[in-house]
């Protein structure tokens, strides 16, 4: 079943802000923006990339969402969220996909990360959209199955080691053999809530 086609999603996701120059919620922040790209049809696919390993990257390795931080060019977070997704995937959302809201702005929970907030964008392609590594920051890209993510049949949990602390679990989601966790776990876990 498409969970795109139920009415209670539709609504909730109408009453998403769609705002794109809404004020920053935490202007004393680094500003960043991720898109949720969606592929209908029947099943719609969420897509996912994984990120380079680099040592100057904190969040090296860990797949993600596309995005990444505002620049002086963009106009606003809506913008950052589409040219990052062209750099880094090669997806052209304008005329592409339909933007249907944005979710609540988030920040990360550790010290150990930069003090940013990041505001997820939510999009709708069509079923012919395909996506790639499109520049140096990205290794892969996956398209996952937003029923199996919404029947909880990826959720597990993962240990990380932390030097200064040792090791820690946290929940996430295995998908083809990679961890969704941190903030991108977050932001999916409050996205699948709409459904």
């Amino acid at each position: 079943m498409n969970p795109l086609s139920q009415p209670s999603l539709l609504e909730a996701l109408a009453a998403l802000p769609r705002d794109p120059l809404a004020p920053p919620a935490n202007s004393h922040r680094i500003q960043a923006a991720v898109a949720l790209v969606l592929r209908e049809p029947d099943p719609v696919d969420l897509l996912l990339i994984k990120r380079s390993e680099s040592p100057r990257d904190p969040w090296s390795g860990h797949m993600a969402l596309p995005g990444g931080r505002l620049e002086s060019g963009d106009a606003h977070l809506l913008e950052t969220a589409m040219r990052e997704t062209v750099e880094e995937t090669g997806v052209v959302l304008a005329g592409a996909a339909r933007f249907l809201g944005r979710l609540p702005t988030l920040m990360p929970t550790s010290r150990r990360l930069p003090p940013i907030s990041v505001a997820p964008h939510v999009f709708l392609a069509g079923g012919g959209l395909t996506a790639q590594p499109a520049s140096g920051e990205v290794e892969s890209v996956h398209w996952v199955s937003l029923e199996a993510l919404r029947r909880g049949a990826y959720h597990d949990e993962v240990e990380i080691h932390f030097p200064d602390e040792g090791p820690r679990r946290f929940p996430c989601y295995r998908v083809e053999g990679e961890v969704v966790w941190g903030m991108t776990y977050r932001i999916l876990t409050e996205f699948l809530a709409l459904l």
